[in-house]
């Protein structure tokens, strides 16, 4: 009972974010297609990310360019490593769950897909394959904003 509550308190999360509440996120805020970015490309494989690593400034709006080399679906969620964590025991219970949120995306196989996102806040923030198994296998990595 307790685990259905949870996904159901998720699913309700990601409604209200699907119908533009102004939700806040931990890495930031969903980017503003009017301003200036900086495109990071990024590759998705089995099981990693490249580059896993990357350094932003405060307020620097990026262009997350994915591009998924790898064989399966892959997914791309920036938040906190506890996020993270909490969102894939709820995919474990769902790994269908299709994501509608600015900070994520789930590319196929052989696709590309993009993520626009305003560094906001300071830290340091990950980004993750929440697919079950992947992050398990090492599919994360983090952005350093100073």
């Amino acid at each position: 009972m307790l685990a259905l509550a949870a996904s159901l308190s998720f699913v309700a999360t990601a409604r209200a974010h699907e119908h533009g509440s102004r939700a806040s996120y931990s890495a930031g805020e969903p980017g503003d297609t009017a301003q200036p970015a900086r495109t990071i490309e990024i590759a998705m494989s089995e099981m990693d990310y490249e580059p896993s690593r990357i350094e932003v400034k405060r307020g620097e709006q990026i262009r997350f360019v994915l591009r998924n080399v790898g064989t399966e679906d892959h997914e791309f969620l920036l938040a906190t490593t506890k996020e993270n964590l909490k969102h894939a025991a709820v995919m474990k219970k769902h790994p269908h769950m299709e994501h509608d949120e600015p900070n994520g995306v789930r590319v196929a196989p052989k696709k590309t897909a993009e993520v626009l996102w305003k560094f906001t806040k300071l830290g340091t923030f990950e980004f993750s394959c929440l697919i079950p198994n992947h992050r398990e296998y090492g599919m994360t990595g983090h952005v350093t904003v100073k």
